[in-house]
């Protein structure tokens, strides 16, 4: 029989493909772990039968079953490192690059060198947190529950269904306007916004599955792209222009820019393992983490250069800024400008990018809804990933024409919680569990899972020094003024959170016990 405690802490009813299922390779699992793998004795609804006769996932929140993971191959390495490759080789990052260079005012070499780097230090932690993955068979926010707590950890994926909605919404918007600017306006902004979103809502809908398959191809045409559009408008760069400035704004525009390349790829840290649970426990984390470091950093590196290259043609061109603006679907048209036809072409091939980027936020938005438990845990994902499309298409129609405004200031405040949760999930892991293990039979029995107290108060400490080290147009804390208005609230968040979890989750440990 399953224990009492577990049955208990069930908040919905698994399907069969959702079993609780033993990771017989977990640590410190229990000797009588073997009872919880039982068949779900819930069968499946007509509703369910349908759409797995359509081939959409119809998969719940729980672990995936060891037998239906697959084998590591030859060419698994590969496999991993193109659906990275290929999910931020994204166009929407060229718009971020383009914002060092034309919203900053920095010189080329000074945006690329902090785009770079700040993309770099982010995928760090996009790779530490894929690893979880093959260890568990769960998704991030399902893992989070080891670290945060099973309530606490309800507090991040609300935070990261506004983090995807707010992606989706930015990837909607730039290729209704690519789309638009391709039919010479004949095609409304709005109506390329609808297109976009719903061909990510059908691959979404799909499952992880087909589109790793879809991923894998996709890379191949965005690169060819990106290449044209190098040759086309690449000897146009002005590497020597920059907005003048004081030194002091000069570093301080340097910070932000490079917590702004940060938080792009922090954005995919509550995602990563979500796209490992079908690989096996066995492989090996380091391999799990460098291949991710390397697949995504490359994809995002070449993109955020292109956009960079591309904020300066703009910022110093008097014909570019009047033809196109300086709007994000302007700012790529520019790179078509003497291709005619072929450069129309190409702009809806960078529609294609944007949808391999906005698939993996809209699948797992319809995941992290059914996270949050209760009757929410019943209702098939299918339903929550179109209630998410609707929405983050609703907000991309209405927020269309501040677009860059959103990108400044949407992508900093990803950055300050992502940066909390990784934190906690380092020290949590380094500190305490090193010598405790995990066992992952336990992903829903609220009982054995950390009480949270500890993640939650150092979670707050540490967005309190968010708050008093960012510099947004909203709001610059005391110590950003004193740094000449550079964003510090990455920084400060990751230091008080860091110095202040460890004891608090000794406390936590010596008076509850878990």
């Amino acid at each position: 029989m399953i224990p009492q405690d577990v049955e208990k802490a069930h908040d919905w009813p698994l399907d069969s493909a959702s079993q609780l299922q033993l990771d017989k390779s977990a640590s410190n699992s229990s000797s009588n772990a073997t009872d919880l793998v039982k068949p779900d004795p819930i069968p499946q609804s007509r509703w369910r039968r349908w759409m797995t006769g359509l081939m959409v996932e119809t998969r719940g929140v729980g672990p995936i079953p060891i037998e239906e993971r697959e084998q590591i191959t030859k060419s698994t390495t590969l496999h991993m490192i193109l659906m990275w490759f290929s999910m931020t080789l994204a166009t929407n990052n060229i718009v971020v690059g383009s914002i060092g260079t034309l919203v900053l005012g920095l010189s080329f070499r000074d945006a690329a060198l902090c785009a770079v780097f700040g993309c770099l230090a982010g995928n760090c932690t996009v790779g530490f947190m894929s690893i979880w993955g093959p260890k568990s068979g769960n998704r991030t926010l399902i893992v989070a529950r080891y670290f945060m707590g099973y309530y606490p950890s309800k507090v991040c994926i609300v935070l990261n269904l506004f983090t995807n909605l707010g992606y989706s919404m930015v990837n909607s918007v730039v290729g209704g306007q690519i789309l638009s600017a391709v039919s010479g306006g004949h095609l409304s902004v709005i109506v390329g916004i609808v297109i976009v979103a719903v061909i990510s809502w059908a691959m979404a809908s799909f499952g992880m599955k087909i589109f790793q398959l879809y991923e894998r191809v996709a890379w191949l045409p965005q690169l060819l792209v990106i290449c044209v559009m190098l040759g086309s408008v690449g000897p146009e760069f002005k590497f020597d222009y920059q907005t003048p400035m004081t030194p002091e704004h000069k570093i301080a525009k340097r910070m932000t820019f490079f917590s702004l390349g940060l938080s792009i790829a922090l954005a995919w840290s509550p995602l990563a393992a979500d796209y490992y649970v079908y690989l096996p426990p066995h492989i090996k984390s380091s391999r799990t983490f460098f291949i991710t470091l390397f697949g995504a950093t490359l994809g995002m590196s070449i993109v955020l250069l292109m956009g960079v290259g591309l904020g300066t043609v703009i910022a110093s061109s008097v014909h570019y800024a009047a033809k196109y603006g300086s709007s994000p679907g302007g700012v790529l048209m520019t790179a078509y400008d003497r291709l005619g036809g072929f450069g129309k072409f190409c702009a809806v091939i960078n529609v294609l990018a944007l949808v391999a980027n906005n698939t993996p936020g809209a699948y797992s938005m319809g995941m992290n809804i059914q996270m949050i438990g209760g009757r929410f845990g019943k209702v098939p994902k299918p339903v929550f990933t179109t209630v998410a499309t609707v929405i983050y298409a609703a907000s991309a129609m209405g927020g269309r024409n501040q677009l860059y405004d959103v990108f400044k200031s949407f992508l900093p405040l990803i950055g300050y919680w992502v940066m909390i949760f990784v934190v906690i999930v380092f020290e949590e892991d380094m500190i305490f569990r090193r010598n405790r293990g995990y066992d992952w039979s336990q992903w829903n029995c609220r009982e054995k899972l950390p009480m949270g107290i500890a993640a939650a108060v150092a979670f707050l400490i540490g967005w309190a020094g968010a708050i008093v080290g960012m510099s947004q147009a909203y709001y610059i804390g005391p110590i950003a003024q004193m740094a000449g208005d550079a964003d510090l609230g990455l920084w400060l968040a990751a230091g008080f959170t860091a110095v202040f979890f460890p004891p608090l989750r000794a406390l936590e440990l010596l008076f509850i016990g878990r």
